[in-house]
This record gives structure tokens, sequence and C-alpha cells, in this order.
């Protein structure tokens, strides 16, 4: 089983979108796969057309109550699950950040699903903040698979978290921590700046990059609103097309680990 955060301070990225149709993604290539929203928000929860549970998020487990096990719901995709959100959430990172073992909370819950490889990933659909639940994700996570809107503070974000990545590493709180990958997403053909920002983040970043681009298009901004991933909402359109393609070049990278 690998880990995988899918993360970027910076809000609006796509990262939502990304962790939810992926998630679909390696599902429909018959992957079990678990989706953990860590977001207060709950945009991912909502996106799979589920509400607000009571005591449905991740909450007790990472203050040491409920296993995690006990959170886990089937989506509409055979092969993805779920964790949902709550806004208790954002409660957590307060009284995490009390505690000794505050940056290692998310992994000791998750150890359970290490030890009995239920799943093949699970991704971690993280906030966008430099919070504890981020700092939790990272510290828990195989590596890092990271968003970035085609748009000109891009770089500027991006060594941030490659920043954050490299304290966690050096801390000695993950040292496995790695950034497996940068998807480039709200990809404007229309204008330069689009593909000028995907050429410089590639001259920095080379293989790291997904070859990947996830275009603008109504249908991906719209989908969640009502409660469908892309595959369900457009399966034929140009987002479902590449959200697939994204699923298929994630599969060629991870495919020394993936059971044949």
């Amino acid at each position: 089983m690998r880990i995988v955060a899918i993360a970027n301070q910076k809000g609006g990225v796509g990262k939502t979108t990304t962790a939810v149709n992926l998630t679909a993604a390696l599902a429909e290539r018959g992957l079990r796969v678990l989706l953990i929203d860590l977001d207060p928000q709950g945009n991912a929860t909502s996106s799979l057309g589920l509400q607000e549970m009571e005591d449905g998020s991740l909450y007790d487990s990472l203050l040491g109550g409920s296993s995690v096990t006990e959170k886990i719901l089937p989506t509409r995709f055979a092969g993805a699950f779920v964790i949902p959100a709550d806004l208790d959430l954002a409660g957590a990172e307060v009284e995490i950040a009390r505690m000794d073992d505050h940056l290692t909370r998310l992994a000791q819950a998750l150890a359970i699903l290490r030890k009995d490889e239920t799943f093949d990933f699970v991704l971690l659909d993280c906030p966008p903040s430099l919070g504890i639940l981020m700092t939790n994700a990272l510290a828990a996570a195989d590596e890092l698979l990271t968003p970035i809107q085609c748009e000109y503070f891009a770089l500027e974000g991006l060594v941030k978290i490659v920043h954050l990545v490299e304290r966690v590493r050096d801390s000695g709180t993950n040292r496995r921590l790695e950034i497996g990958g940068i998807v480039m997403t709200m990809f404007d053909g229309r204008t330069n700046l689009s593909a000028q920002v995907v050429t410089e983040v590639r001259d920095h970043f080379g293989d790291r990059v997904y070859q990947t681009v996830i275009p603008r298009t109504v249908r991906l901004s719209e989908a969640p609103s009502f409660g469908k991933s892309i595959f369900e909402h457009a399966p034929n359109g140009v987002g479902a097309r590449a959200y697939r393609a994204l699923g298929d070049e994630f599969v060629r990278r991870h495919q020394e680990i993936i059971p044949s």
C-alpha cells in the first residue's frame, strides 16, 4: 500500500478535483483506493455525493479514539472508498497541536491500513494551508502529489511546499517522503501564459512533472455541484479524458508496486 498526499497550500488549484477524479480513475482500473478527506470544508466528501456525517471524519482517530477502519465508507465506484470530512477536523488542528506526538498522529492512525494492505493506494486530500493537518499528511505519506495551476505564481507556491517536504524529511519525522509528481491544472490553451508556466515548471522539476495536463473546463468546475466525478458528469468530455490519462500515467509510474 502506498500513501499519497495530494497537497498545495494555495487554494483553488484543482487539488480536490484531482483527488476525487484520480481516485475514480484508479478504481476504474480495478485498483482498491481509499480517499481520505482531511479538509474541514469537506469538498471531496460532497464531490462524491456524500453529506457531512456526525462523527464520520478522522477526528476521533487522530485523537486516539476509534479506529480508522470504522470510518471507511463505500462510494459509487467499485473499489473506491472514502473517509469523509466534517468541521470537527478544524478543532483537531488545535487539539493535536497540544500533543507531544502532534506530527505523527495521522501516521499512527493509518498504521493499521499498512498492516492489512486492504488498499493499493490511500490518497489524502489535504486542506489548503500549512497547518497541522497538512503536516500530519506529509508525515504519514510515502509521496506528495502537487496540483499546480497554470498561472504566474505557480512556481512560488511550489517552492514553498518543496521546502516543507525537505523540513519534514530532514527533521526525521518522515525520511521516506518524496515528491512523487506535479500535475499542471487549469491549462488554458488559448493563452501563452499557460504554456509558458508548464515549460518553466518542467525546466525546474523535470520528470517529476506529469506529462498529462488538466485543462480548464466548465464540466470539471460544475461536476462537484452535482456530487459527481467527471466520469459520471461528462464521461466523454475533455476533462474525463484528461483524468483517465492521468490515471494511466499514475499507474505507469507505480507499476512496480501494483499487484498484477
